[in-house]
């Protein structure tokens, strides 16, 4: 009980603390349960991150319920999954009372906006972060590099490509690699 009471305080922390989304928060939960506590490892929460991304559901929420997995079972999911929704879904539910007035203060408005920046350098520090862990192989750097270059020219030239088009492009990628290498005999099958 103990530990599932650990795991819910600990995600409350970090979903109380951080604002600007499932990105941002990507850093917290790195930083605690890798580094700190030692809950996950590095390659694990990179995969988590990957897999997070790509199911249905909030990243932030879906790393969370799967270190409660893998720390204490179905109610560990349940207790770290509580643990970063209730402090948002509680501040997000007290803000909606007075939200007309609580913009209008000047002060609010002004930290919204220091907020929206500090955001955008957590986001870019996570994925520094994890370029960093990436394996230093010619396939992760060439989809790394890949990657990047289509994001920016989306951006760049404000294309609509949906997020789903992109996931299922490098899903096919992935597969293609995987069976050559396969086919090639360089790595036996599972």
């Amino acid at each position: 009980m103990r530990s599932l009471a650990e795991l819910f305080l600990t995600f409350a922390k970090i979903g109380l603390f951080t604002f600007g989304g499932g990105y941002a928060l990507i850093p917290l939960i790195e930083n605690i349960c890798v580094e700190k506590k030692g809950w996950i490892t590095h390659d694990e929460m990179m995969n988590i991150t990957v897999i997070a991304e790509s199911t249905p559901g909030p990243i932030a929420i879906n790393c969370a319920t799967y270190v409660g997995l893998k720390k204490k079972g179905a109610a560990g999911a349940i207790a770290a999954t509580l643990g970063v929704v209730l402090p948002s879904f509680v501040i997000i539910l007290i803000i909606s009372f007075f939200f007309d007035r609580f913009l209008q203060i000047k002060w609010v408005a002004g930290a919204f906006r220091g907020i929206k920046l500090a955001v955008g350098i957590l986001i870019v520090g996570a994925a520094v972060k994890m370029i960093r862990k990436t394996e230093r192989k010619p396939l992760p750097l060439i989809v790394l590099s890949i990657s990047f270059t289509a994001v920016m020219l989306i951006n760049i030239f404000a294309l609509r490509v949906s997020t789903i088009v992109l996931m299922l492009a490098a899903a096919f990628a992935g597969l293609a690699v995987y069976f050559i290498k396969r086919r090639s005999g360089k790595e036996a099958p599972k």
